[in-house]
């Protein structure tokens, strides 16, 4: 079949404006264009509809194989393209992921003949978990296929308080829940290490007294490995240092000498017209540092300690650092620091009762505040399940769900079970017949009548789910007159804010969408292909009557598929 492209106009902060597919089972090469409201497709069974949802939920990270590919085709290729707020959960799962984003988002799947699949999000290949998780905050798919959201009863919780508008109060109460945690979490960390200090207390009574008495000081290794270096060679130095005394200072020294030049020259400098003067004034400087020279080598005879005990003394103190230092494990310089370590660890052993008691009366304080607001917000969900309950209750009668009953279900959770997310256990549940206990709604019947009661939630939760497409499949199965009525209302109601996307055999149905898109096949050659036609005016009249009528068309058909279309809120 030639490529088709119906071109819409997409409206809604958050819809899916368009589908491309390319050899998916009967269709060979199909691009729809979509727009916000009550999109209906028709078609005679067989002619392919599902094929579409198939194509829809492969895009979405749905399991894709083999036996997607139409024959003959290498692979099947599905892209769906997606218009969204700034604001749409969407997005930040792709900054999570580093993938760019703007507003428009566009996911692409392929499942080649042999089964491998691949998968793309603007054009940046990526795994197919990642298309089911924004698949999921996207699009809900209700009927005959897998579907999440608020049949999740994991949602429930947070479904309720976006109804009642508590996620102010479910903020706060997290708040405190992180604050509350916190305290515990240092309380646990605090008794943990004093029961560890308390297990090795003799260990470091011990230690501290050893460091204690032995008071290392920053920097003194150093400084007594130069001056052991210094004693262990104090005989060579001394005896240099007295050499060269002599050498300055003696009958025949170099100071001597240096003073008797200098007066020389002094008692003649006045005679010599000035050219003395650099001679005498360098003869000056000389012996100053002489002098200097001679000084300096008493100063370090007198702290050069010549008795040998003063060697062993300092060995001493050295050998005993380096002990110390390989014993605990750390630099020499670092005991001073592992002293008041272990001393720190000591005073907690001594202070421990204090410090607990804190710590425990600030846990309580913590609780107890986190417990007053979960509470007020356990009441609000009360309130608000009950409000709820009242307004599904209105939807069921006119969807042939008047023996069905909904019960939102707020019970209290052990201690050990609170969380950031409050106290409360909140699940969505329904009996549908008089007399049988309530479960779960993953529990209830399947097919249309499932599709029915999600349509009643989804009319009352309609403005709580950032999921801004709703697919219905065959929602009104075995249904017609009034009841197919009904459900055409709501789904045009809900068309109102979301885009709704329903596949469906009912005329009253099909008389309500805003787009209607019909699926039929067709045959090319020697195979048969499936297509889709935009309808309008005339042709949509002529779809709406087959329905009413079958195969035969007749004028009374007509007539009634213009009243339905009329009828259109």
């Amino acid at each position: 079949m030639a490529q088709q492209s119906l071109e819409l106009p997409v409206l809604g902060r958050s819809t899916l404006a368009a589908l491309t597919i390319r050899d998916v089972v009967l269709i060979e090469r199909l691009a729809l264009s979509f727009r916000a409201g009550l999109c209906v497709l028709t078609g005679e069974t067989g002619a392919g509809k599902s094929i579409l949802l198939d194509a829809l939920g492969l895009a979405l990270g749905a399991r894709g194989d083999s036996s997607l590919v139409r024959h003959g085709a290498e692979q099947a290729s599905v892209t769906a393209e997606f218009e969204l707020s700034g604001d749409h959960p969407a997005f930040a799962i792709l900054r999570e992921q580093g993938l760019d984003a703007d507003d428009r988002l566009v996911v692409r799947r392929t499942v080649s003949a042999d089964g491998r699949s691949r998968a793309w999000v603007n054009d940046q290949a990526v795994g197919v978990g990642l298309l089911k998780r924004l698949g999921e905050e996207l699009v809900e798919v209700h009927g005959q296929f897998e579907t999440h959201g608020l049949l999740n009863p994991a949602t429930h919780r947070s479904v309720l308080d976006a109804y009642a508008q508590l996620d102010g109060k479910a903020a706060h109460v997290a708040a405190l829940h992180r604050a509350w945690r916190q305290v515990e979490d240092a309380r646990a960390n605090a008794a943990a290490e004093i029961a560890r200090a308390r297990s090795e207390e003799e260990y470091l009574r011990h230690a501290v007294a050893e460091l204690d008495s032995l008071t290392p000081k920053p920097g003194e290794e150093e400084q007594l490995a130069e001056t052991r270096a210094v004693l262990m060679h104090r005989e060579k130095v001394v005896e240099a240092m007295n050499s060269a005394y002599a050498e300055l200072s003696g009958d025949r020294g170099v100071e001597r000498s240096l003073a008797s030049a200098l007066r020389i020259l002094t008692r003649i400098a006045e005679k010599a017209g000035g050219k003395l003067d650099p001679a005498i004034s360098a003869l000056d400087r000389a012996a100053a540092e002489a002098a200097e020279a001679v000084a300096a080598l008493q100063a370090a005879s007198a702290d050069v300690d010549m008795d040998p005990a003063a060697l062993e003394k300092l060995e001493e103190r050295l050998f005993a650092l380096r002990a110390a230092s390989r014993k605990h494990g750390v630099a020499v310089d670092a005991l001073a620091a592992l002293r008041d370590e272990l001393s720190g660890r000591l005073s907690m052993i001594e202070d421990q009762g204090d410090l607990l008691a804190r710590l425990a009366r600030d846990a309580e304080t913590a609780r107890e505040a986190y417990r007053k607001a979960a509470e007020d917000l356990s009441r609000a969900r009360q309130k608000a399940a009950g409000l709820l309950d009242k307004a599904v209750a209105t939807e069921l009668p006119p969807l042939k769900l008047d023996k069905a009953k909904f019960r939102t279900l707020v019970e209290p959770l052990d201690e050990a079970d609170w969380g950031s997310a409050g106290m409360d256990r909140v699940a969505f549940q329904v009996a549908t017949n008089p007399g049988s206990p309530p479960g779960a709604l993953n529990k209830i019947a399947s097919g249309g009548e499932l599709a029915r009661f999600m349509l009643a939630l989804k009319v009352v939760l309609a403005q709580t789910s950032t999921v801004g497409t709703l697919v219905f499949d065959e929602v009104d199965t075995g249904i017609g007159g009034a009841v197919a009525a009904a459900v055409g209302q709501r789904l045009e109601r809900l068309g109102h804010g979301l885009q709704v996307l329903v596949v469906t055999h009912s005329p009253q149905v099909a008389a309500r969408g805003s787009t209607h898109l019909k699926v039929q096949k067709a045959v090319k050659g020697q195979s048969v292909t499936t297509g889709v036609a935009a309808l309008d005016g005339d042709e949509r009249r002529e779809e709406i009557a087959r329905m009413l009528s079958g195969a035969t068309v007749t004028a009374e058909a007509r007539a009634a598929a213009d009243s339905l279309i009329a009828g259109r809120g």
